[in-house]
Formats: C-alpha cells, structure tokens, sequence
C-alpha cells in the first residue's frame, strides 16, 4: 500500500494560562484574520494553526529535534 497508515488524530486538549496583554493581543489577531480573509474565526481555533506555523519555522529547534532524533535513532539500532 502506497499510503502510510494516518497518524493519530485525537485531538488534545490543554489548558494554558494567558497575561491579559496577551489575550488582547491574540483578540486582535483573530480580528485582523478576519479583515485579512473575510471569514471569522475564534481566537482557540487559531492558536493551534499559530503554534504549528512558528514551531514549523523555528530553525534551532528543527536542528536540535533532527540532533535528538538521530541521536535517539542511531543508539537504538
């Protein structure tokens, strides 16, 4: 089979604890998302999309996970 088996997706929830600067922060955020695109979205449905994008774009620590992953890897084998 061509396609590898789907990796779970149960979602998970977590409970973290936002500064009041930050929570207006997000709000705003959510309210220039929906100027940008036209369509509303509540900030708890952004935040996972915006954590995934700046983890996607953190160089240090794509190159420590690849380093832990091959470290990991390797003494395993």
């Amino acid at each position: 089979m061509k396609l590898a088996k789907l990796p779970d997706r149960t979602p998970v929830k977590m409970g973290v604890v936002l500064t009041p600067s930050l929570a207006q922060r997000l709000r705003e955020y959510a309210v220039f998302y929906e100027e940008t695109y036209g369509n509303k979205e509540e900030v708890a449905e952004l935040i996972p999309f915006m954590l995934e994008a700046f983890l996607d774009g953190d160089v240090a620590f794509k190159k420590g996970k690849k380093k832990v992953d091959g470290t990991i890897s390797s003494s395993s084998d």
